[in-house]
């Protein structure tokens, strides 16, 4: 897996201070996308155990709430054993900091009906708090909406959403 790049103190996508993993390689290709270089897989940097240490580091941090995993896209197949090992490393070491993760698939996408679905994706969404789930649409856009940005894409409550077997929304950030 390669990365575009580590923002260590982002306060745009999740909330408080956070560390925020950009991964490489997206073939969704929404259009207007805020980070187009990331649909390359080759983009940036490999993803390495020192990277993973420097991460996860940070999060040792009193100040950092948790960390955010986005793209690129976290679930495309050949990033979903990088992503899967750092948010169960994350979550071993610091059990009360969240960990958000953006996809432009859907919830009901990453469990089944789309190249994503796989039991590495379950496993993914167990352990993490939140997804923003959905492509970006253009007409959608919405500057005004917290940690998204078009009307369509969803905040999704993954702790909530385990326990009812339904869609949950983080009513907080509507």
């Amino acid at each position: 897996m390669n990365y575009g790049e580590i923002k260590y103190c982002d306060i745009a996508n999740g909330t408080g201070v956070r560390t925020s993993v950009f991964v490489s390689g997206c073939r969704n290709h929404c259009e207007d996308c805020f980070n187009r270089a990331t649909w390359d897989f080759n983009f940036g940097k490999p993803f390495t155990k020192e990277v993973e240490n420097e991460v996860i580091d940070t999060l040792k941090l009193s100040y950092i709430g948790g960390l955010s995993i986005l793209g690129g896209e976290p679930f495309e197949v050949e990033n979903q054993a990088g992503v899967l090992e750092l948010i169960k490393r994350a979550k071993e070491e610091f059990p009360k900091k969240t960990i958000w993760i953006y996809s432009g698939f859907t919830y009901e996408e990453l469990l089944n009906g789309s190249r994503a679905a796989t039991p590495t994706a379950r496993e993914i969404l167990f352990l993490c708090d939140i997804l923003v789930d959905g492509r970006f649409k253009k007409e959608l856009k919405n500057i005004s909406l917290k940690f998204r940005g078009s009307e369509n894409q969803r905040i999704i409550d993954l702790k909530k959403t385990s326990a009812s077997g339904e869609v949950v929304l983080a009513r907080e950030f509507y």
